[in-house]
C-alpha cells in the first residue's frame, strides 16, 4: 500500500478564467466572475445572477478540440483535466497504470434541453444524439477518450460533494495499488433544469451571493471544473519537478438529516472535518486555512459555522469561501476549490471572502475579507457538502 498521495498537476476553470494563470489574477485584483445571464437561454435573465463561464460552446469547443454540439459539461470537463495532465509532466505516462474519476451532477442536460425545444414544437424533431449522451458517465467516457485513458474511469454523483468525493476515491485507488496516476474532479454546466430547480428551492440570492454574512440570501449558481493530478510515491520519483503537496487527509460523512438541508448542529460537517484530522494525523490548530463550503444559503453558512466552532475554538484559522468568486459550481465545487487550495500552499495565499460585511450572531468568527499574499501556508482543509448530508473534507498539506 502506497503511504502517501501526491498532487503534480493542476488544472481549473471557471466564471473567473480559463487557467490556473487567469484565476490567481483574478483573485489578486479580487474580481468576481458573477453577474448577469448572458448565455443561458432562460427567462431569469436580468433576475437572477450567475456565474458563467465567459466562453460560448462554440468558443469552449475550439479550445477543447472537440465539436461544438458536444455537452457544455464535457467541454468544460477537458478543458479543466487537459490542464492539469499537462501541468503534470509526467515522464514516460503511459508506462503507469493511469485513471479518471470524475464527477458531475448534470450530464449532458444542456442538449438534452435543446432537443425538447424542437421536439415540443413538433414531436417528429429534434436531433435525438442531443439525448443519446444525456447521462453523468457520457461526459467522463469522452474525456476519458480524449486523454487516451485505458486503465480505469468511473464517475462520481454525490450532489454538491461529488468531485471532493472522487478525489478520495483516487486517493484510495492509489493507496491500494490499484492504479498509479489518477485525474481526479468533477465538472457541471449551467442549465435551465438546474438554475430552476435551485430556484424552486428558495436558496437563490438576486444579489451577488454573500457567504457567511449575517444578511445572506442566498447563493448564486456558477459552472466550471476542477481538477487534479495524483500520482504514488512511484511515480512521484521518475518526476522531473517536485510535487505540489500531498492528500493528507479526507473523509465522507453523511448525517441522513434531510434530502436538502445541514442538519441545524452540523453533524455531517462536523464528522467529515473530524475524520479528515484523524485521517491526516493533524490538530485543530494545524490548519492555516479553511476553504469554507461557504454557499452563502442560511442553512449551510450556520450548520458549517456551527461545526467549525466546535471542532476549531477557540483558535480559528483564516477561512473563505471563494463561492464569492465563482458562484456554487455544484458537482464541480470539490475539484475547482481543491484546486484553489493546492494554489493556496503554492503561493502562500489566502482568498478574500468578497462582500462579507457582518458577522453571523452565533458565531465568534468571521471570514478574511482581504486577499493576503506571503503567508505560510502549509494545511488546508477544504469542505464540500451535498444534498442529502452527504458532507467531505480535505486536507492538503505541504511537502
Amino acid at each position: 500500500m502506497s503511504s502517501s498521495v501526491y498532487v503534480t498537476g493542476r488544472g481549473v476553470i471557471s466564471a473567473i478564467g480559463n487557467n490556473v494563470a487567469e484565476h490567481l489574477k483574478s483573485f489578486e485584483c479580487e474580481g468576481a466572475g458573477i453577474g448577469d445571464i448572458s448565455l443561458l437561454d432562460t427567462i431569469y435573465r436580468k433576475k437572477l445572477p450567475v456565474a458563467e463561464v465567459k466562453s460560448t460552446n462554440k468558443e469552449l469547443s475550439a479550445i477543447a478540440g472537440l465539436p461544438a454540439d458536444i455537452s457544455r459539461t464535457a467541454l468544460l470537463s477537458l478543458i479543466a483535466a487537459r490542464e492539469a495532465l499537462n501541468d503534470a509532466a509526467i515522464p514516460d505516462l503511459h508506462s503507469f497504470r493511469i485513471g479518471f474519476v470524475s464527477a458531475n451532477t448534470v450530464g449532458g442536460m444542456d442538449k438534452s434541453e435543446d432537443f425538447f425545444i424542437d421536439f415540443l414544437e413538433d414531436n417528429r424533431k429534434g436531433k435525438l444524439k442531443n439525448v443519446y449522451d444525456h447521462e453523468c458517465g457520457s461526459m467522463t467516457e469522452i474525456v476519458t477518450d480524449q486523454l487516451g485513458i485505458k486503465d480505469f474511469m468511473t464517475t462520481i454523483s454525490t450532489a454538491c460533494s461529488s468531485s471532493a468525493n472522487a478525489i478520495c476515491y483516487a486517493a484510495r485507488l492509489i493507496k491500494n495499488n490499484v492504479l498509479d496516476v489518477v485525474i481526479a474532479g468533477g465538472t457541471d454546466a449551467l442549465t435551465k433544469f438546474t438554475l430552476n430547480g435551485f430556484n424552486t428551492l428558495m436558496i437563490l440570492d438576486k444579489e451577488y451571493c454573500k457567504p457567511f454574512d449575517e444578511h445572506r440570501n442566498g447563493l448564486n449558481l456558477g459552472e466550471g471544473a476542477g481538477y487534479l493530478v495524483l500520482v504514488s510515491e512511484k511515480v512521484v520519483k521518475t518526476l522531473n519537478k517536485k510535487p505540489y503537496c500531498k492528500l493528507s487527509g479526507y473523509n465522507n460523512s453523511n448525517d441522513a438529516y434531510h434530502q436538502t438541508a445541514s442538519s441545524p448542529d452540523g453533524t455531517g460537517s462536523y464528522l467529515a472535518m473530524k475524520g479528515a484530522l484523524e485521517k491526516s494525523g493533524l490538530k485543530p490548530s494545524d490548519i492555516d486555512y479553511i476553504n469554507l463550503h461557504g454557499t452563502g444559503t442560511p442553512n449551510n453558512d450556520s450548520a458549517e459555522g456551527t461545526a467549525i466552532k466546535r471542532i476549531f475554538d477557540p483558535h480559528y484559522p483564516p477561512m473563505s469561501s471563494t463561492k464569492s468568486f465563482t458562484g456554487h459550481t455544484l458537482g464541480a465545487s470539490g475539484g475547482v476549490e481543491a484546486v484553489f487550495s493546492v494554489l493556496a500552499i503554492k503561493h502562500g495565499i489566502i482568498y478574500p471572502n468578497l462582500r462579507f460585511e457582518t458577522r453571523m450572531n452565533e458565531l465568534p468568527f468571521e471570514p478574511e475579507k482581504r486577499f493576503l499574499k506571503g503567508q505560510k501556508i502549509n494545511h488546508v482543509l477544504s469542505n464540500s457538502f451535498g444534498f442529502g448530508g452527504n458532507c467531505t473534507s480535505l486536507i492538503f498539506s505541504g511537502i
